[in-house]
């Protein structure tokens, strides 16, 4: 998939599948510190990244996950997996890539091939712009839930 935008800000985004090379550049997005405030998940530790990666992530055929591919750098990825009865929708990118544009454009090309309605999302309440990314694609605000000691902002699309 692929979404060339115009215009001064124009990034060429588009969707592939994840490979095992794509791990090492996740893991190192998960390490930096200010991505990890802003979400508040916390990074892991290397084996322990790539055995949930391979394991939970690749190896389960109900999760969806794509690399972001951006102007032919890998931006990061998008996740769609199942909790309980909910499909919730997540995603990382790189630093490099913050306030670009890159998220809301992977985002709805993902949301394209990910038809589970409705689907859920619930970032960090202090994270304005992964929620602020999340309502430009169609969520809406569902209430709130707690993860440890954080708030975060329980998301819901219900349209295709």
């Amino acid at each position: 998939m692929s979404d060339d935008v115009s215009g001064p800000r124009a990034v060429d985004v588009s969707l592939r599948d994840v490979t095992d090379d794509d791990l090492e550049v996740f893991f190192e997005q998960e390490q930096d510190p200010e991505a990890t405030r802003r979400s508040r998940f916390p990074a892991r530790e290397r084996d322990r990244f790539m055995t949930h990666w391979r394991t939970a992530i690749l190896a389960d055929p109900t999760v969806l996950v794509q690399a972001v591919v951006v102007d032919g750098a890998l931006a990061g990825n998008v996740v769609a997996w199942w909790e309980g009865e909910r499909r919730f929708v997540g995603y990382w990118f790189g630093r490099a890539f913050w306030g670009r544009g890159v998220g809301t454009r992977a985002l709805t090309l993902f949301l394209r091939a990910e038809r589970t309605r409705p689907l859920y999302a619930d970032p960090f309440g202090g994270n304005t712009g992964s929620v602020r990314l999340l309502e430009k694609c169609g969520f809406r605000r569902a209430g709130t839930v707690t993860h440890g000691a954080d708030e975060h902002i329980l998301l819901v699309l219900d349209e295709l």
